[in-house]
Formats: structure tokens, sequence, C-alpha cells
């Protein structure tokens, strides 16, 4: 693949192996992804989904392996890359408000020594609103409810104004007003031709959400447009014979949880 090429693709990973205590967690990923897709990855507990997300990110040191954002490494295209983690993994009770936490998105065009002024307050405004949370922008964010909290780093991403954007179980906890609403704006995106990767555990919305499919587990069983790869067969062979599949068809298959 060109140089020309690659910096039209906005990831990708090459024979990527990424361990914990020298032992492999996830081994020899290779893959790229096209632009304006969102691509959910799918696999069981500890298949290494958010490690695979973190590497990437430089969150998470690698073995081996290589990572391009369009075209260059992760370092040399950070504002290009938007980040929603874990909402366990984020200290709530810090004494913020929801405000100040969705302008820390604009800080990656800002230089060293610039403070976020009106702008940076305007564009994080309008964050919000389109996650429906504009009228919390004063709310402390220990005060939120979790829906709320995750609307809150929803609208971080955003303001970041990035162009691929790494979600981590965004679905997780929510009710479902707030997941509608995380729905939308996937599908927002992806009209303004932004690329997302989501890691996902329902299966029963991957084949609704989802453009593309990831599926792993420590490594890479299979990529690409969900009606191949989400099939009955390699949902199998993911989760190692562990999935009842009762009724569908070979692109559709009705899942109903793990043995």
């Amino acid at each position: 693949m060109s140089a020309r090429t690659n910096a039209q693709v906005p990831l990708e990973v090459k024979d990527l192996t990424i361990a914990y205590q020298k032992k492999p967690v996830v081994e020899n990923v290779s893959f790229s992804i096209p632009e304006g897709k969102l691509i959910g990855i799918v696999g069981p507990n500890g298949a290494g989904k958010s490690t695979l997300i973190k590497s990437i990110l430089g969150l998470h040191p690698s073995a081996a392996g290589e990572v391009r954002i369009y075209g260059k490494p992760y370092k040399e295209q950070r504002k290009l890359v938007g980040y929603v983690p874990q909402r366990e993994s984020v200290d709530w009770d810090f004494p913020t408000n929801a405000l100040d936490v969705v302008t820390m998105g604009t800080y990656g065009r800002l230089g060293w020594f610039q403070r976020p002024g009106a702008s940076e307050r305007a564009a994080a405004m309008d964050a919000l609103a389109k996650v429906g949370m504009a009228g919390f922008a004063d709310r402390q964010i220990s005060q939120l409810s979790g829906g709320q909290q995750q609307r809150i780093f929803l609208a971080r991403a955003l303001a970041q104004d990035a162009k691929l954007y790494f979600m981590d179980e965004p679905f997780v906890g929510v009710d479902a007003a707030t997941e509608k609403a995380i729905v939308a704006l996937l599908t927002a995106l992806k009209q303004e031709g932004k690329t997302v990767l989501v890691v996902h555990h329902d299966l029963s919305t991957v084949a609704e959400y989802f453009d593309w499919v990831m599926l792993l587990n420590k490594t890479l069983i299979d990529i690409g447009p969900t009606e191949d790869v989400f099939t009955a067969e390699k949902l199998q062979h993911t989760y190692g014979g562990k999935l009842a599949i009762l009724g569908g068809d070979r692109s559709s298959p009705f899942l109903v949880g793990t043995r």
C-alpha cells in the first residue's frame, strides 16, 4: 500500500501484540478500516478489546507491531482522535462541572500556554447541546446519573472535533433514552464522514448499530462488513462455542446468550 493511500486510511494496525507481564493478551493483530464507518468490536470477556484500543492510543505499551492513524504514528495525529473511556474508569468525585469536563476536549487545539477562551467554551456548549445536556453545564459531575455522565464524556469527545473516534463500551449501564441518544450521535458522526470504533457487548444490537464488525478473541477472528462477518459460524468461533444461537439466518443470527 502506497504512502498516499495510507494517508487516506483512518487506522492501520500491523502485527500488533500486547502483553501483560510477558503474557500476550492480544497476538499478531493486523487490519485496516475505511473512512466513514461505524465499527463494533465484539468478543468475550478477556478477549483484549479494551486493551487493543488502549494500545492503539498509546495508553498501554505494545510488545510488537505498528499503528498508523491516517498514515502517521498516533503521537503525530492526536488532534484527529477522540476517545470515550469506560465510565467506571473515571473519578466522578473530582470537583468539576460538566462544562469544564467537556471544555477539556478542546485542549488539543490550544498551545502549551494557552487557556480555553470564548470559542472553546462555545464549542463545549454546542457539544453539550448535541447530547441533550446543555441544561447541566454547571452541574457537578458527581451529581449526575450514570447515563448523564456518559453523555458528558461523549460531549467531550465531540468537542475535540476529531476524525477518528474510539468508544469503550459506551452503552454499558445507561438508560434507554441515553442509548437512543448515543445511537443518534453515532449516526450523525457517520454522516459527517467520521470513523468510529466501539467496544460493544450486546450482540443483539450489533447488526442494527454497526456497518462493520471486528470479531476479537486475543487474535483477530475477522473484520469487515457486518453482513459478512457477523454470522453464527464466526460468532461460535469467536466465543469458543459458548453461544446459544436460535433462529435467524446466516447474516442475522438470533442470539440468546452464552451457555
